[in-house]
């Protein structure tokens, strides 16, 4: 077997300047290859023990397998797998964004209906407290009815303003609890569409309401 000096050294705890020294004195068959100095040690002079650490050192490194080298083929592979799962992450994130767009337009528009349903109820409760109040003026006291027909007589108005529902503007405003600046309000809508709305009846300079056949909604709210 042959040996380099590093490795003489190692398996027999030697020190290269010992090594050296031997050499010098030729008390070790050596050999000289490639400028590298090989001492030369028969098997048989080797101890039982020294034999099985070389032998079993040789064999671990031939079967120490050799580092795999990456290939383009691998570097493609892995930006292709890198690729679909950056893919599936996407997707993931567009049906989170959907969800959320779409609990948003449910949120708004069950809102929307919401509004919706307390506007149609307190229209309806309106309409009811003015269908009462209609009522109650129709069935008050004379003097609390005005009649716009001057050709009448005093009896005769009062009788027909009993029966028809026309009532004097202000009176009525009052009747359903009005302050005075919605009164004036309410007067100058009259004001305004007088003229241009049949409902509005002006006489000697006053405005009436005719109860039983049309509806002032839009003029109080």
């Amino acid at each position: 077997m042959r040996f380099t000096i590093d490795e003489y050294a190692k398996t027999f705890k030697m020190s290269k300047e010992m090594i050296q020294n031997k050499l010098r004195t030729k008390r070790l068959n050596y050999i000289i290859e490639g400028g590298i100095t090989y001492i030369i040690v028969p098997r048989s002079s080797l101890e039982e023990d020294k034999r099985q650490e070389l032998t079993q050192k040789k064999t671990t490194a031939s079967s120490t397998p050799a580092p795999q080298k990456t290939t383009v083929g691998m570097i493609i592979a892995l930006y292709q797998k890198e690729n679909q799962q950056l893919k599936l992450k996407i997707k993931e994130l567009e049906a989170k964004i959907d969800r959320l767009v779409y609990d948003k337009e449910q949120m708004l528009i069950a809102e929307r209906e919401r509004i919706e349903d307390i506007y149609a109820a307190k229209d309806e409760q309106l309409k009811n407290f003015f269908e009462v109040i209609n009522t109650k003026l129709l069935l008050s006291q004379e003097n609390r009815i005005h009649d716009v027909d001057i050709s009448s007589t005093p009896e005769q108005t009062a009788a027909s303003s009993l029966s028809n529902g026309i009532i004097e503007l202000k009176r009525y405003l009052k009747f359903i609890g009005m302050g005075s600046n919605e009164r004036k309000i309410v007067k100058r809508r009259f004001e305004l569409a007088y003229g241009s709305d049949v409902r509005i009846i002006q006489k000697e300079g006053e405005f009436y309401v005719d109860l039983s056949k049309y509806d002032y909604t839009d003029f109080l709210s």
